[in-house]
């Protein structure tokens, strides 16, 4: 985020407006609700987390590094068209704007005032140390359960539902129309993706019935099971669900691996300097608190 660009005049900050912005915040983080729509007591805990934040946040705006930074008009802008783009049409988002004690005016202030507080904090995290090759080391020594990859299988698919209130896909129905693919697939095992395009009732038809590469556990029990015993381009004999029948293609096959110290070493600086940036600056807001505490005194 630019700090270094001046921002034009707009309308000051309504303490009502940027409380409003707040105690929405706060609701949608903590039960993914407008606070109109809260219960008493959810309404209650949205009311304290929002005064927290917005106590946290003027100590942060009222600190020395605060005055050294300046947002971007553009910053804002951005921020704003974000929040505008969530809504349909200019209508609705005045509406909801208002249904939430809210105008163009106070949001952009309260975008404004929360991009400054973003960047401040930026500031400081950036004033935490990187970590050492001996502490990467220790991390990866640490947790080596983050390192290890698990076999995976690129799986294809052709799909045939059971559903009774249609002829064609009765159990019975259904089970000979994939009888009748597994067939062609026997003589003509490259055709898996025409064949799956043509009769897969899933919408990876479209792609050739391809699902991916997936690790143990991820499909249906049943092509889990059958999948994993497949060897590289070996198509499956019909295999049911409980949504009805399917023909599985292992297209490819990634074996287990363990990745190296030097391999896991990016991953792991930017693990450790992300818990260092919320170290210092949860450090630094607590120092703002006990100097906030020591004026009052």
């Amino acid at each position: 985020m630019n700090v270094t660009v001046k921002t034009a005049p707009r309308t000051a900050t309504k303490a009502t407006g940027a409380e409003a912005y707040t105690l929405l915040r706060a609701a949608l983080t903590l039960f993914k609700k407008a606070p109109s729509e809260l219960g008493e007591a959810e309404l209650t805990e949205a009311r304290r987390q929002a005064a927290n934040e917005h106590l946290i946040e003027s100590r942060i705006l009222a600190s020395q590094e605060a005055a050294t930074v300046v947002i971007s008009e553009q910053d804002v802008q951005r921020a704003y068209q974000e929040v505008r783009d969530r809504y349909d049409d200019e209508a609705t988002f005045l509406a909801e704007l208002d249904k939430n004690q809210l105008d163009e005016d106070d949001l952009y202030a309260a975008l404004q005032r929360q991009c400054k507080v973003e960047t401040v904090l930026e500031l400081i995290g950036s004033r935490a140390p990187d970590a050492s090759e001996v502490e990467i080391g220790i991390y990866y020594h640490l947790h080596p359960e983050q390192f290890q990859k698990p076999e995976l299988r690129e799986a294809w698919h052709i799909f045939i539902s059971i559903n009774p209130d249609y002829p064609e896909n009765t159990r019975e129905a259904a089970l000979q129309r994939i009888q009748e693919i597994s067939e062609k697939l026997q003589k003509k095992p490259h055709k898996f993706a025409d064949l799956a395009l043509k009769h897969s009732e899933c919408p990876t038809a479209l792609q050739g019935g391809v699902l991916g590469f997936v690790p143990r556990g991820k499909l249906y029990p049943e092509l889990d099971a059958v999948l994993f015993k497949l060897k590289a381009d070996e198509v499956s004999a019909a295999v049911e669900s409980e949504i009805g029948f399917h023909l599985v293609l292992c297209n490819q096959i990634q074996k287990p691996e363990t990745l190296s110290l030097q391999k896991a070493s990016p991953k792991i600086r930017q693990v450790m300097k992300e818990r260092a940036k919320r170290t210092c600056q949860r450090a630094w807001i607590a120092g703002l608190a006990k100097t906030t505490d020591g004026q009052r005194h």
